[in-house]
């Protein structure tokens, strides 16, 4: 284990943890350049994924962002649906290529908001009240996103938060806070049915264990309690980008 990967690590959990996010994609891209074997690297990622989760779920639960009545039918319809898109034997390919696009331009469409003139959020004025969706149109996507989450093997934070943002139900941090708690839930049905399924959950390695926890700490309290919407705005355009570029590679390859 050198210390060129526990680095790499944790600067992708702090980067991710900042906008409510795990990092799974990112881990999936340093273990695979790392040269971990291609059976370790998704178990271990989504190992890293439940730690930084919990703490990003917690992080911003302190600093008051999360609506469990926003969380509550999204994660409810998603846990199935994820398990449903991971024994599905689609062209994961076309998908990830798909889904890679979409991401890139959501991407842009972030970067465009942030160079527009401050809203009420960002300025540290009152926020008006988000618009409501009602329940069973929230069910149905947190469904969608677990599908996809199921069939593409990517964290579904990456999905959710410029969903809600799009969707305007949802302030940049209360977009992060439950993103956060999503991923965890998420992460933690996928976890579980490896071990129904009997595939054994591989033991990662302390120092990788260690980074993902500062990183995901140092992350998720910048984007809880200290960083600017415009700053958290351009985090998310970024990790966004990354995903995106990481899911046209794997289609690519």
């Amino acid at each position: 284990m050198t210390g060129l990967l526990p680095l790499a690590v944790g600067i992708v959990a702090l980067l991710y943890a900042t906008v409510g996010h795990a990092g799974a994609t990112g881990y999936i891209a340093v273990l695979t350049l790392a040269g971990v074997e291609p059976a370790v690297i998704r178990p271990t990622a989504l190992v890293l994924n439940v730690l930084v989760a919990t703490i990003g779920t917690v992080q911003f639960a302190r600093a008051g962002h999360f609506q469990a009545a926003l969380f509550r039918p999204l994660a409810i319809a998603s846990v199935p649906a994820a398990v449903v898109g991971g024994v599905l034997t689609l062209p994961h390919a076309a998908f990830e290529g798909v889904i890679g696009i979409v991401l890139l331009v959501s991407a842009l469409r972030i970067t465009a908001e942030t160079l527009r003139p401050a809203d009420a959020e960002e300025a540290g004025t009152a926020v008006p009240a988000p618009p409501r969706l009602a329940p069973a149109w929230l069910g149905l996507l947190g469904g969608g996103i677990g599908l996809l989450s199921g069939l593409t093997g990517v964290g579904g934070g990456v999905f959710l938060t410029p969903a809600l943002l799009a969707l305007r139900v949802a302030p940049v941090r209360t977009a992060a806070a439950v993103s956060s708690a999503f991923i965890l839930v998420n992460s933690v049905a996928g976890l579980a049915g490896r071990v129904v399924a009997g595939v054994a959950v591989p033991t990662v390695a302390w120092p990788l264990v260690v980074a993902a926890v500062v990183g995901g700490l140092a992350g998720a309290w910048l984007g809880a309690f200290r960083l600017a919407v415009p700053t958290l705005r351009a985090v998310l355009a970024v990790v966004l980008t990354l995903a995106g570029l990481k899911l046209l590679a794997a289609a690519w390859i």
